[in-house]
């Protein structure tokens, strides 16, 4: 069985107990996460949520680019989001690399920035930093925090955000 069938008919097994195509489009708590692309990462089950609780936007690196305000500001404005939280992790693929390592690996990529970083921690309070800088998302709460992919643990990244 190839992966495309197994999970095809992981799909069916899921639709046929489906019960959550009622849920409200709003965020049930009012909340964003940000975080990471990382396959390690399930954003809803580390925090305790469940589907309809939360938007959740994922990128390489938990980076808040334009995309990401942008979608923010949808997420607060059209559907009621109050509170944002950007999760970084620890053994994250853009840590520690540049962008020239990522252009060596990538053929026809010279020119784009994706954005690595040397501070997994500096990383978050510059995302959070430009969050509350964003003057469409003014009243929306942002916070920092770290996964930690070895333990499962959550920690804030201390101030000064």
């Amino acid at each position: 069985m190839s992966l495309r069938e197994e999970l095809l008919g992981a799909n069916a097994e899921f639709a046929a107990g489906f019960s959550g195509g009622g849920l409200p489009r709003p965020p049930a708590r009012s909340l964003a996460v940000v975080t990471c692309l990382d396959g390690r990462i399930d954003p809803l089950a580390l925090l305790g949520l469940r589907p309809g609780d939360a938007n959740v936007l994922r990128n390489a690196g938990a980076r808040v680019t334009d995309d990401v305000l942008r979608s923010l500001v949808v997420s607060c404005h059209l559907l009621g989001m109050r509170e944002t939280m950007l999760i970084g992790h620890t053994d994250c693929g853009l840590e520690g690399v540049t962008n020239a390592d990522v252009h060596a690996a990538v053929a026809g990529a010279e020119g784009v920035d994706f954005l690595p970083f040397a501070d997994l921690e500096e990383s978050v309070r510059e995302g959070v930093r430009r969050i509350r800088a964003t003057p469409l998302l003014a009243g929306v709460e942002a916070t920092g925090w770290v996964y930690e992919v070895e333990t499962g643990r959550l920690r804030e990244v201390s101030s000064p955000l």
